[in-house]
């Protein structure tokens, strides 16, 4: 059965009928595992790999792996996908990442609303009413691809998944529900699934295997089966259960604020929007309510709409269908007669980080919200667990293909738990900004919350429930006068002064921000599977500001290579034009090695051929000639790395936006290279040759890469 056909099947409100099963300390059991036992080559009833969660960070690494020839499973707790749009902005590494992924990237930029309609978040009095200012998040640099080949987009989750189905269709995966499998219980179990309505329940180690224990209905009757892997990797959401199987804790700040989401429809509120004011986010504040709607589709009328909610004074009865609606005509500012409120969710925001990603001697591993939570400021959380998955996929194949030890899965947890942390704390700068515009407006946000506090834990706790939710109210009703429009105006001299300082907010860039060059692109590892430089002038990154920051090109291991346009130099009369990035393979474990075209840089090369078939490993070769170059010079590469072919030579294209040479933009000479790894990072560079013999230095810069004690592939040949 398609995937298309089985996703509009599944798709419906998630209803979890999961149990998680209550476990006592150190019920993972833990022995010592040497590098040879962590993969049973070669048995095939025992799983490589097997992931758990079906979200767009689980269903991305399902197909990296797929992709570099590592046999995988997926199992999903939930029996549907749920189409409530949650996370809804991709930024420019996430779309970099989807590049790789058989036109992904552009079809969600195909599919996407255009720019215009979501560029802008908008404050104001009700969406019928006055607006108290507007901030524009695109800057014209953003069109230009100057600094990435991928847009920024705005498209729900949901919609996201469903394209990722269709890739793992196309990959030959098969989607499948707990009654329809036939023989579940018997045989070993088997790669490219993805299974609905299964909850892991339990994980076992032994010296040979990971046995996952996964729970599931089949007609009508609990039924449990017991799955051999190698690795388990939890991408099971804020909740994950293999992170509280594991017995990993969460560090960071808990509790910091509590929502309602209300998802609902109206083609009428869209259509309105679209002609007179559209955006992504609309901040609403008036005396009767305050929210926050997020836009998800202007054209489908699909929003959802972000309310603050303080139980127990509150509960869920009180977020019904019809006052949801009705909540929703205060902050429209009058009736709609088509709405529908499709779903209503609660939730509780906050920024945690796993207090370690990987456990079980490299066995269990964490990504995406399993290993960190963040506030929805900024759109980091599915981000980060995007490039979560792009760093964690070459490393597990290294392992898989012999290439590396086990090792080298610690340097994912060494790596991206250090930006995990950085984008937690500018995840609560981003929304600490977002709470500048309401204390402009005399709606301390802080005020509320510690008033909540104390009802709960201070005197207030001992009144009567009735009385409790009585004087939260009030409170809240007094903060909402603030906004009525006898003080919110010009001619008031409070409300004139509010309102100059909320224009301040505004022009100076301290309200929520949307994108984050420097921060989405500029992210670099300072330490793990790379060769730092020794005169790193860089030292640790600037800490997090909150405001948007221009992303600064750079080579220093541990970066993301730079994004420049070239074309192949050749005698065709194609000249088309592609990005650094596209360098990559993302279909090999494959190391690219940047050089000019100069006679040292070509010995290097020779060398770096050499050294990556010792050690059992792809790498390719970019020769990068300045622009302008004839196209008859790419004869002198053949000549001087004749006997290897996996090289291409490549002339850069200048943009006058952009005029610098790829080595000045490296901040460079021709002299240097650049080692690349698979997911795009830079592992070693040399600002202007190589001193010495350059096979001893590959060794070195492999050996340290991979993982691997100096020479150990050499070693290894000749004890053969």
């Amino acid at each position: 059965m398609a995937v298309s056909r089985l996703f509009k099947r599944f798709c419906g409100l998630h209803r979890a009928n999961a149990r998680i099963q209550a476990c006592p300390p150190g019920y993972i059991h833990r022995r010592a595992l040497s590098d040879s036992q962590v993969f049973n080559n070669g048995d095939d009833t025992v799983l490589p790999v097997l992931i758990v969660g079906a979200g767009p960070v689980g269903l991305v690494l399902s197909i990296l792996l797929t992709k570099l020839g590592v046999k995988c499973s997926v199992l999903e707790k939930s029996k549907t996908f749920s189409k409530h749009p949650q996370a809804h902005f991709i930024n420019n590494r996430s779309m970099e990442v989807f590049r790789k992924l058989d036109g992904l990237a552009e079809e969600i930029q195909r599919s996407q609303p255009p720019v215009d309609l979501w560029r802008k978040f908008i404050y104001c009095t009700s969406l019928y009413g006055s607006i108290l200012g507007s901030v524009d998040h695109m800057q014209p640099q953003d069109f230009e691809q100057v600094v990435s080949p991928a847009s920024v987009a705005h498209f729900s989750q949901y919609k996201l998944i469903s394209l990722l189905l269709k890739q793992l269709e196309n990959l030959s995966f098969k989607l499948c529900m707990s009654n329809e499998l036939e023989g579940f219980n018997h045989g070993p179990f088997q790669e490219r699934q993805l299974l609905m309505g299964h909850e892991c329940v339990s994980i076992k180690a032994n010296d040979d295997f990971i046995s996952v224990t996964a729970s599931f209905l089949k007609d009508g009757k609990r039924m449990e089966r017991n799955i051999r892997c190698n690795i388990v990797v939890g991408t099971d959401g804020a909740g994950s259960t293999v992170r509280k199987l594991a017995g990993i804790d969460m560090r960071g700040k808990r509790d910091l604020q509590k929502l309602v989401s209300v998802h609902f429809s109206s083609r009428d509120l869209g259509k309105y929007l679209l002609s007179e004011r559209p955006g992504m986010l609309f901040f609403i504040f008036n005396t009767e309510a305050i929210g926050v709607l997020v836009a998800h589709d202007l054209k489908q009328g699909e929003f959802v709409l972000q309310i603050p909610f303080y139980p127990p004074q509150q509960n869920l009865e009180d977020f019904s269908p019809e006052i949801c609606e009705e909540l929703i005509f205060k902050l429209v500012g009058r009736e709609l007669s088509d709405i529908n409120v499709i779903d209503i969710k609660p939730w509780v925001m906050h920024a945690e980080v796993a207090e370690k990603f990987i456990s079980c001697g490299n066995r269990i591993i964490l990504a995406g919200d399993a290993a960190h939570r963040f506030p929805p400021a900024g759109g980091f959380g599915m981000n980060t667990g995007i490039q979560d998955s792009h760093s964690l996929a070459w490393k597990i194949a290294s392992v898989v293909k012999d290439i590396a030890p086990s090792s080298i899965l610690h340097t994912y947890e060494t790596e991206r738990r250090p930006i995990a942390i950085f984008n937690t704390e500018l995840s609560i700068q981003n929304f600490k900004a977002a709470m500048t515009v309401p204390a402009a407006l005399g709606l301390d946000p802080t005020v509320a919350n510690s008033v909540h506090q104390v009802i709960n834990e201070g005197v207030g706790s001992i009144l009567p429930s009735g009385l409790q939710r009585a004087i939260l109210d009030g409170i809240f009703t007094i903060g909402r006068a603030q906004l009525s429009e006898s003080l919110l105006n010009e001619k008031n001299p409070l409300g004139s002064s509010r309102l100059a300082n909320l224009r301040r907010i505004f022009e100076e860039g301290k309200s929520l921000q949307l994108q984050f060059p420097a921060e989405d692109l500029g992210f670099r590892y300072l330490e793990g599977a790379l060769i730092p430089d020794t005169d790193d002038a860089l030292g640790a990154p600037e800490g997090p500001t909150g405001r948007r920051r221009d992303y600064v090109p750079s080579v220093v291991p541990g970066s993301r290579l730079p994004h420049m346009n070239v074309t192949i130099l050749s005698n065709s009369s194609s000249e088309v034009t592609f990005s650094t990035l596209d360098l990559i393979s993302g279909d090999k474990i494959e190391f690219l090695l940047i050089i000019a075209p100069t006679d040292l840089s070509y010995h290097l090369a020779r060398a770096a051929f050499k050294v990556a078939k010792e050690f059992k490993v792809s790498a390719r070769v970019c020769v990068l000639w300045p622009a302008g170059s004839v196209k008859q010079v790419e004869a002198g590469s053949k000549a001087l790395l004749t006997p290897w072919e996996n090289y291409i030579d490549v002339v850069e294209v200048k943009k006058s936006s952009n005029p610098s040479s790829w080595w000045d933009l490296c901040q460079m000479t021709d002299k240097g290279a650049i080692l690349v790894r698979p997911d795009e990072h830079v592992a070693w560079r040399v600002k202007s040759g190589v001193v010495g013999d350059p096979i001893t230095e590959m060794r070195r810069v492999f050996s340290a890469t991979l993982g691997l004690k100096p020479h150990n592939r050499r070693d290894q040949e000749a004890d053969q």
